[in-house]
């Protein structure tokens, strides 16, 4: 933590640590800052090595034996992907696409559909 947040957080703990729903925001808040720099390091990183193994001798040879084809340009991409995939699901939680309400809406919308399809005919 930098000097000027840590000193302004020192100044204003006494208001805030007492606040629950404040701290939780606070950490909430810090992860996804992680995360988003974590992604932000991980693209220009990637992209900086896939790019130097295609100029590598992309231009003296056929597409096949250059860089493009080579496991090698994209090994650390996918791997350090995975951990990224790790990172996103700690800070999102495992629900990142099936949220708690979403199996309760999904079940409302079938119910609301079966009952339409059965009032259609009388």
């Amino acid at each position: 933590m930098g000097r000027f947040r840590r000193r302004m957080y020192e100044a204003y703990a006494h208001e805030f640590s007492t606040d629950e729903s404040y701290n939780n925001a606070y950490r909430k808040v810090k992860r996804l800052k992680g995360f988003y720099s974590h992604l932000r390091i991980y693209l220009i990183v990637n992209v900086i090595i896939i790019i130097a193994n295609l100029n590598r001798d992309i231009f003296t040879e056929n597409i096949h034996e250059s860089g493009l084809m080579d496991w090698q340009t994209y090994s650390t991409a996918f791997f350090w992907g995975i951990g990224l995939l790790a990172h996103a699901m700690s800070v999102f939680g495992r629900d990142l696409f099936f949220s708690n309400d979403w199996e309760q809406k999904k079940i409302q919308k079938y119910m609301e559909k079966e009952a339409a399809n059965t009032n259609k005919w009388e």
